[in-house]
């Protein structure tokens, strides 16, 4: 009875391990969502609404905001910039008069004094006639704070969460007279994207809007757009630039700008001209004229006069919601599907979220579109490798056996084959390389027991660390050498370069340690390695007591016998004439044939060219 409720138990712990990875990834979403500051403030969460923003904007014409451009046309027909303050008021004039615009708003700034004349007919339009004037509000912390010009256009109109100013930059006193005046001022995000727009900024007590609410309110009744906005809130980017009515603003100063395009029309005047910087980054494009920013808030306040705002959903509770859904079913597959289909379920679960957020971000400005991204790649990097963990433990408790031989290079391609038995004894061509210290005895005579123990430490270590980085199988060590094979448990073709490739850095690797050890008075240490290929039986043939890896045959045997018999020759590398046969990338000397014991016939025998060794 114990098994059964040992296993009943284990399944017990796994599942409250599952649900409690759930709990973790709807936690993740849930705080993502509502955290202060909010989540939605992310970067990569900006990044992905952006996307969205360009996959979503309309070319569809919006003809109730017109752009009048003070572009490079302009520039080259009316002159360098700066222009004449009487240039200007004509351009206002115009627009106000023969055009009949329902409001002009000026996206410029004039802190310094023009022409009298000039002055006068702006300041006279701002106090008389829909004329709405620019002022620059400032929201960072400086030494010495910006105070320019002077500000007006404070509004009575109560807004939640308007950021502080710190400063500003506002018009010459003699323009200090008109009704209506907005911020053109922006709140840019980390990555300097202008993402959001400050609708009213406090500044001293007092509340100012921003340029393109002063505009509709120049037209509009207050009380109208009271309810509809917060004091910071993202910018609707729903049109490409092309998609506003743009007109020159030389067109309009010469008069051939047609009429039917601007009566009755909102008019924001701006720049798109390199030369004039007016340019700042949007999810629409890295260098958008900054009046595109104000158009489109122009344009979500038109719509939200006539009702046709989207409608607001619970985007952050439906967020938590479908990550719930996914948890709890990712809890159920995980233990029945493989790892690949696993993968592919959270693969169509982003699919499915990407979908949802597209539908849901235009109707919930504070969701996270990546919180539930977040919670997915939680499930995917805790869950999935859990399960597998889970359903992987039999094999890996047979691959256990193997890391005490083979380098975890090999353990991984063991795995990523998923072979059913890889310890099962089997058939293999093999290459082995047997190496020790040719006279162990007289090295360690002279030293004390930690000298000499040390010694064969750092002896080994030779003979292995190549054996190792080559992904060869560690058989076993033999006091003061090893034993070593390539070919099994992992097949590989060039098994017999390697096995040469590793002899011939533990040579250079034991002429080194020699060195060391030569300079403090030591005698020369030298190896014996042999070398041989041949078909072997390799696998697990331990008892119930100890499982050990190896690999037995008549190749083994004779490498064994080539190592002895290198005491007899002025080369450290013996090799036998099957792993000659094998090398594609190793040159030879033939040291004639040797009667081996156990052997009827005698053996060829071969080292490796010394002028390979030498270079």
């Amino acid at each position: 009875m114990k098994l059964p409720a040992a296993l009943l138990s284990a399944f017990r712990s796994a599942n409250a391990v599952r649900f409690l990875i759930a709990l973790c990834a709807v936690l993740l979403t849930a705080w993502a969502q509502w955290s202060p500051p909010p989540a939605s403030s992310f970067l990569p969460n900006e990044w992905l609404r952006d996307a969205f923003i360009r996959l979503r904007a309309s070319d569809a014409p919006e003809r109730r905001v017109v752009v009048v451009d003070i572009d490079e046309g302009s520039l080259a027909r009316v002159g360098p910039w700066p222009w004449p303050r009487e240039r200007l008021a004509d351009l206002a004039e115009k627009l106000i008069g023969p055009y009949e615009a329902r409001g002009v708003a000026l996206d410029l700034v004039f802190p310094e004094r023009g022409s009298e004349a000039g002055d006068l007919r702006l300041a006279m339009l701002a106090q008389h006639g829909p004329l709405v004037l620019a002022q620059a509000f400032d929201y960072e912390t400086r030494e010495e704070a910006l105070h320019q010009g002077v500000i007006g256009g404070s509004t009575a109109l109560q807004v939640r969460g308007a950021p502080a100013a710190t400063g500003y930059i506002g018009n010459h006193p003699g323009l200090a007279g008109g009704r209506h005046f907005g911020n053109i001022g922006f709140l840019p995000d980390r990555d300097g994207t202008i993402r959001r727009l400050p609708m009213a900024t406090r500044y001293e007590d007092k509340t100012y809007p921003t340029l393109s609410l002063a505009l509709v309110q120049c037209c509009s009744p207050l009380q109208a757009l009271a309810p509809r906005f917060d004091g910071v809130q993202r910018v609707p980017y729903e049109r490409h630039w092309d998609a506003y009515t743009v007109i020159p603003a030389a067109s309009i100063l010469d008069g051939t700008a047609p009429l039917d395009l601007l009566i009755g029309k909102l008019v924001l005047v701006g720049s798109s001209s390199l030369g004039l910087t007016d340019r700042v980054a949007t999810p629409l494009d890295p260098s958008t004229p900054g009046v595109l920013v104000h158009a489109a808030e122009a344009t979500r306040l038109l719509d939200a006069q006539s009702g046709r705002m989207p409608m607001r959903l619970p985007g952050q509770a439906i967020a938590v919601l479908f990550t719930f859904v996914v948890a709890l079913a990712s809890a159920f597959f995980f233990p029945r599907l493989s790892a690949a289909l696993n993968l592919g379920w959270l693969a169509l679960a982003s699919v499915a979220w990407l979908a949802l957020a597209y539908w849901l971000a235009p109707h919930d400005p504070d969701l996270s579109t990546t919180g539930p991204l977040g919670s997915i790649l939680l499930l995917l990097a805790v869950g999935v490798p859990y399960d597998w963990q889970l359903t992987q433990t039999k094999s890996r408790k047979l691959l256990d056996t193997l890391r005490q031989y083979v380098a975890q290079a090999v353990v991984d391609e063991l795995l990523r084959r998923n072979l059913e038995d890889p310890l099962a004894p089997q058939q293999l061509h093999v290459t082995t390389l047997i190496a020790d210290m040719e006279g162990y005895t007289h090295q360690v005579e002279a030293l004390s027991m930690d000298e000499a123990a040390q010694l064969t430490r750092d002896f080994l270590d030779c003979l292995t660390r190549p054996v190792m980085e080559l992904q060869g199988t560690l058989d076993k060590y033999t006091g003061d050498g090893l034993v070593a094979f390539w070919g099994a448990p992992l097949p590989v073709e060039d098994h017999a370069d390697r096995a040469l490739d590793a002899a011939c850095k533990i040579l250079k690797e034991v002429q080194r340690f020699s060195a060391r050890r030569e300079e403090k008075g030591f005698p020369p240490l030298r190896v014996r390695i042999g070398i041989e290929s041949g078909v072997a039986m390799a696998g697990d043939f331990g008892t119930s007591f100890r499982s050990i890896y190896t690999a037995v045959g008549d190749s083994v045997n004779t490498a064994s016998r080539l190592e002895q018999v290198a005491r007899d020759y002025p080369h450290s590398v013996i090799v036998g004439d099957g792993a000659v046969q094998l090398s594609k990338r190793h040159r030879f000397v033939s040291l004639g044939s040797k009667m081996l014991r156990g052997k009827e016939k005698p053996t060829g025998i071969f080292t490796i060219d010394p002028e390979e060794l030498a270079a």
